[in-house]
């Protein structure tokens, strides 16, 4: 994963701006801490902060065309360049970077080619010959991406807000799924799935339709010239991510390089359930694996760096990102550059525990969808910020856009849960690898109960922070936490605590309105908080907040404000 700048028509561009762009740049170098590079152009400026995963000795950036009038900075891997290559063979590649591409394609297509990238990006573009600039992010918003508008009229775009919110009198959240042109003066979907528009799919569900769609997304993300491994918690996402890269690794090129023993790793406190179930797993499938332990009060202690870092002060986003952000110091010590997680799998499966309660397949399937089109701004933020803040890169194979399109066009009755037909929650993808002849997962591993990281990593860990942030915000903070944050008011002491940390690296309105707000409970959007009357009393994001649904479920509500609960994760 890498850190990327750009910005088009300063006024000033004298040596003091270049400086303060690189100044700027530089505050992304945790993202890419392999190498620097910019391109000044008139009043446009490129910069990058590179993590060398692909071509580490050649693909340096920004990357041009073959004559230099293209520049483009990227962030991301784009898994199917061979083949765009292939397309392109009456141009001449300048290194063996997946992200060139994007330079060739755009002097063969113009603008209309980001559809035919397979991969997870951010990319921006300038043709210097007309000085016109395009910028694009991913389908899902795997990669993160801020747009924002200097005084002077510049236009920004950066991976991290850290790196415009100062220079920018406003600036957003690049929408996923989009390209911004110079050309046409704005913002346009170029990815238009069936799903966003939330029509029922009647698709039959072919198990193994699903499972190859699944063991492709995975084969392709072993695309690497570094060492590399999986997050691996133990739950069913992590687990079959874990079993499909094993199963695979030993036929793919990077085996050439770094073996074909897989790497995982875990984190938890002590006598956590991830621990436990992950070390299980590792076992069965004989991978190399590495666990880490943290207590409560590390986690603490590093809550105002994972702030900085994941840029947000949703509740459930920073209790998952703590451990995530841990472990990820520990993997790049160990000198290892990217890991394959099990993101996006709950949102396409339906797999919070808020879904039993799911009234009908059409709410159900318009819930998915809802989840999906969030997941830029929740686990997708966690997963990349989370990593990158020590320079290693996450891939989520479930956000594979072909996967995507298999399992969201599967008629929606067979992902309910269906306790009369023996149907958990995401029992569709738990029968599709569940295969006795070659299993790839033993039977209870493959049939756990659905645990959110947070939870998982130990349910002392949430206790913990709930009991922190009750000691440093008093009752009178709360009382008026309206008048403090009339935006997206905290309501319990805990996000009231997360707020101002955030607040404090990030003081401007624009930056507190990238983050959304919301009723929720386990996860939910604020429109499933109405499928359960009992929810409304119980806000909180954790997954036992399901009350009558997680078996470790709160024994009664938990104690807040009582206004409308904002500030869970409201995906």
């Amino acid at each position: 994963m890498c850190g990327i700048l750009a910005v088009f028509g300063c006024i000033d561009n004298s040596q003091a701006k270049r400086s303060r762009i690189i100044e700027l740049s530089r505050r992304l170098r945790h993202r890419g801490p392999d190498w620097s590079g910019l391109h000044c152009h008139g009043d446009c400026y490129l910069a990058h902060q590179r993590l060398a995963i692909v071509d580490p000795t050649s693909g340096d950036q920004p990357l041009y065309n073959e004559d230099k009038t293209v520049v483009v900075t990227v962030n991301g891997e784009i898994y199917n360049h061979k083949q765009l290559r292939e397309q392109l063979k009456n141009h001449q590649f300048r290194t063996g970077s997946d992200c060139e591409v994007i330079a060739h394609l755009y002097e063969e297509h113009g603008e209309e080619f980001v559809d035919m990238l397979d991969g997870m990006f951010s990319f921006v573009l300038l043709d210097t010959r007309d000085k016109s600039f395009i910028a694009a992010r991913d389908a899902i918003g795997v990669t993160p991406l801020y747009m924002g508008w200097g005084l002077d009229g510049s236009i920004w775009f950066a991976s991290e807000m850290k790196a415009l919110s100062d220079d920018c009198e406003r600036f957003i959240s690049f929408p996923p799924g989009h390209i911004y042109s110079s050309k046409q003066g704005g913002l346009r979907r170029w990815y238009n799935p069936p799903c966003y528009s939330e029509q029922i799919p009647s698709n039959p569900y072919d198990p193994l339709v699903l499972r190859k769609a699944f063991e492709k997304a995975v084969v392709k993300r072993l695309m690497t010239d570094v060492p590399f491994g999986v997050l691996l918690s133990g739950g069913l996402d992590s687990s079959l991510v874990a079993a499909v890269a094993s199963r695979y690794l030993a036929d793919s090129e990077a085996a050439c390089q770094w073996g074909s023993q897989l790497h995982s790793f875990c984190i938890g406190l002590e006598g956590s359930p991830d621990l436990k179930a992950a070390r299980e797993v590792a076992d069965y499938l004989g991978t190399r694996h590495h666990e880490f332990h943290f207590t409560v009060q590390e986690g603490i202690d590093a809550l105002e760096e994972v702030i900085y870092h994941i840029e947000t002060y949703d509740v459930t986003t920073i209790r998952a990102s703590t451990p995530m952000f841990l472990m990820s110091r520990k993997i790049k010590s160990l000198g290892v550059k990217m890991v394959i997680s099990g993101e996006g799998s709950d949102e396409i499966f339906g797999g919070y525990l808020y879904f039993h309660k799911a009234p009908n397949k059409e709410e159900f399937h318009q819930e998915t969808c809802r989840k999906i089109k969030a997941l830029h701004l929740y686990d997708c933020l966690r997963a990349n910020k989370s990593t990158s803040a020590w320079g290693v890169e996450a891939r989520v194979p479930f956000l594979d856009k072909e996967f995507i399109n298999t399992a969201m066009s599967i008629d929606p009755e067979w992902k309910m849960v269906r306790p009369d037909l023996g149907r958990i929650e995401k029992w569709i993808l738990r029968n599709a690898f569940d295969d006795d002849k070659q299993p790839y997962l033993p039977k209870h591993i493959l049939y756990r109960q659905k645990e959110q990281f947070s939870d998982g990593v130990g349910y002392s860990w949430i206790d913990g922070l709930r009991d922190h942030a009750n000691k440093q915000v008093t009752d009178a903070m709360l009382a008026n936490s309206s008048f403090v944050y009339p935006e997206n008011t905290p309501t319990t002491k805990e996000a009231y605590y997360y707020r101002t940390i955030f607040e404090k690296f990030f003081p401007k309105n624009a930056a507190r309105a990238t983050v959304p707000g919301g009723p929720s409970v386990a996860c939910s959007t604020a429109k499933a908080v109405e499928w359960d009357a009992a929810w409304s009393k119980n806000p909180d994001p954790s997954g036992r907040a399901a009350l009558g649904v997680h078996a470790a479920a709160y024994e009664e509500a938990v104690d807040t404000k009582p206004a409308n609960p904002v500030n869970g994760p409201p995906q």
